[in-house]
This record gives structure tokens, C-alpha cells and sequence, in this order.
């Protein structure tokens, strides 16, 4: 089972910029879809992003034209660049695959506030 490691959250103010990193402990390349999610306190873990195999990206409409989510195969690294950030981003983020199937990490927190 690959292990996910969360990185790159932070304290922003409005508007600023965070770079999130997933590193798998092994091969992500034959995995069809992976996604970050996120749960903000009090609620669910929801999906915000996804990319698969091919490179197609899918966006929940909360980040879209914000957030952009990227992959590199060979580094089995999924990357979320999220801009313009927002008070309600903030939340835990975490990657998994789409469906989730894989253990969970730890998460990266991001906290937006001024």
C-alpha cells in the first residue's frame, strides 16, 4: 500500500499563494486519477481537485480558475498550486486517489486569515 506525505501549507493572508506537494512512497503512474481534498473544521472531506493518467484536470467550482493540480509521474509527486486564496480555504488538504483507495496521510494545514 503507498504511504502519502502532505507538504507545503501555511499561514496567508488573502489573496496569497501556497504550493502543496503529495509525495507517494512508490509508483503513482498506473494510478487513473489522483486528487486533493480538503476538510475545513466542522465539515466533510471533499474533493477540490483531481488529474488523471492522462493529464485531464477536473476542479470543484469553490477553486475553479484558484487552484491548479499537477503531477509528475516519474517524481510520484501530485502538486496543488492554489492562488488568490481565500478565508474559506482554509482546511486540512490531503491527496488520495479518485476514489479514495489509498491510506490516508497526515495532511497539510492552510490557514487563510488576515
Amino acid at each position: 500500500q503507498l504511504q502519502l506525505v502532505e507538504s507545503g501549507g501555511g499561514s496567508v493572508q488573502p489573496g496569497g499563494s501556497l504550493r502543496l506537494s503529495c509525495a507517494a512512497s512508490g509508483s503513482i503512474f498506473n494510478i487513473r486519477a489522483m486528487g486533493w481534498y480538503r476538510r475545513a473544521p466542522g465539515k466533510q472531506r471533499d474533493l477540490v481537485a483531481l488529474i488523471t493518467s492522462g493529464g485531464s484536470t477536473n476542479y470543484a467550482d469553490s477553486v475553479k480558475g484558484r487552484f491548479t493540480i499537477s503531477r509528475d509521474n516519474a517524481k510520484n509527486t501530485v502538486y496543488l498550486q492554489m492562488n488568490s486564496l481565500k478565508p474559506e480555504d482554509t482546511a486540512v488538504y490531503y491527496c488520495n486517489a479518485d476514489p479514495p483507495g489509498l491510506d490516508w496521510g497526515q495532511g497539510t494545514q492552510v490557514t487563510v486569515s488576515s
